[in-house]
This record gives structure tokens, sequence and C-alpha cells, in this order.
């Protein structure tokens, strides 16, 4: 379910399968419904006008957009997503372990997407990404990246690994200043549960870990922020090189 102007945009733009658009009534007479309407019949969706009060009964909002959608969902097979961009002399990947909640997969799918990631693997434990939240949060960029969900962990990081990629696993502290890292060649940035963190068990899974440091007393970041500071210092580096 993809809810709003953007997002259904996103994802007609993408060409992705848009199967059905529904409308509010207060949506019908503003020119850009009615044109991402017509965009949506031109794609082969089938449009409906739904009746006063139907749009809050079926959104995942409080007070929703007059418009919401049904895409179908696009992830692919793990070893895939992992050779996309393959072409590139330099890949990134975004590995996400048990990230529960919904917004920030969606905010970390959206950074990934921002800083030219080539793919993102979601592991078990990991929220859906086709959660709505997510998928608003995301801002249609669950429709522009390579996705993989449901992988065990440890299969994952060894198809990773298969793949060439430097796996840099992402730590709130004791590891190293993000600033000294090796993010050169194929990266797969890996994060962890919001609360506990990557699990110990999967220690050896990593080339290197990486810390952003912190002032005062913080006792950590939001992952979607590490995901953001990481993807596009990868991206900056990248840029001046």
């Amino acid at each position: 379910m993809a809810e709003g102007l953007k997002v259904v945009a996103a994802a007609l733009e993408s060409g992705a399968t848009v199967e059905s658009l529904y409308l509010a009534p207060e949506g019908r007479g503003q020119p850009a419904v009615a044109a991402l309407a017509e965009a949506a019949l031109s794609a082969g969706a089938r449009v409906f006008d739904l009746g006063p009060g139907i749009m809050e009964k079926v959104a995942d909002t409080v007070t929703p957009q007059p418009v919401c959608a049904v895409v179908e969902m696009r992830h692919r097979p793990l070893e895939e997503v992992v050779s996309a961009g393959g072409e590139q002399a330099e890949r990134l990947i975004v590995c996400c372990v048990a990230v529960r909640d919904p917004g920030n997969l969606g905010a970390i799918l959206r950074s990934a997407a921002a800083a030219g990631a080539d793919g993102l693997v979601c592991c078990e434990g990991t929220a859906d990404p086709y959660n709505p939240k997510t998928v608003r949060a995301s801002a249609g960029s669950i429709f522009e990246l390579p996705l993989s969900v449901r992988e065990p962990a440890e299969a994952a990081l060894e198809a990773l690994r298969r793949a060439g990629f430097k796996r840099i696993a992402t730590r709130a502290r004791g590891g190293v200043d993000y600033a000294l890292a090796d993010l050169d060649g194929d990266v797969a940035l890996v994060l962890g549960n919001e609360a506990s963190g990557l699990a110990p068990e999967l220690a050896g899974g990593f080339e290197e870990e990486v810390t952003i440091p912190m002032a005062r007393r913080t006792e950590s970041l939001n992952v979607a922020m590490t995901a953001t500071i990481l993807c596009h210092e990868v991206a900056r580096r990248r840029r001046l090189r």
C-alpha cells in the first residue's frame, strides 16, 4: 500500500506495477491528483473513486492524503541484490540486521538511495519494508533500490563476502572512528538493532567495525541517522576521488 501523491508518483516513475489507484472525493478536483490518475490509467492501473469517509478507514495515517495505491512488491533474491551495480568500480550495499522500527527502515532506504547505494538487504528480524509506515518514510525510495528481504544474517554476510564486499559493522562505541575507516572499494554497511546493536555471534563476519564519535553523554545515535552519516561519508569520498 503506497499512500500520498509523491509516493505513488515515485512508484509510477520507477516502472513499478501499480495494480490499482484509489481516490478520495476531495482529491478528484485537484489537478495533481487528476494528472496522477491519468498516468496510472496509461500505465494499466485500475482507478477507483471512493465514497466519503472510506479513505479514513483504509489508510494507515490519522489524516490520510486523498490518494493511495496497491503496488506490486519488488524484492529480489539475495544473490541478485549483492551483484547489483557489478559494472561499477565501487559499490555500496546497506544491510539491516534486526532493525525493528518501520520508520527507521524507511528513513534508511531514503538515505541509502540518496547516497547512491546499489541495494539494501533486510535480514530476518528486520521490519517489513512493505509496512505502510516504511513505504511513507522511504519517500518513494523503496521503488528505486534493489531490495532483498527476510534473509538470515549469516547467509547475507557470507553472500556479501563472496561478492567481494568489505563488510563494515556499525557500533555505538569501541570501533574505528568512521572518518579514519577504510571505506574504499565495494562496501557493505551493516546496521544492527536499535536497542542492542549487532549480535555478538556475528562478530566474525566483518572486516572492520566503525563508530561515530559522540560528545557529552549521548548513549547512541538513531540507527537511521547512523545510516545517513555513513552512506553519505562513502558518497563524499567517492566524489572526491
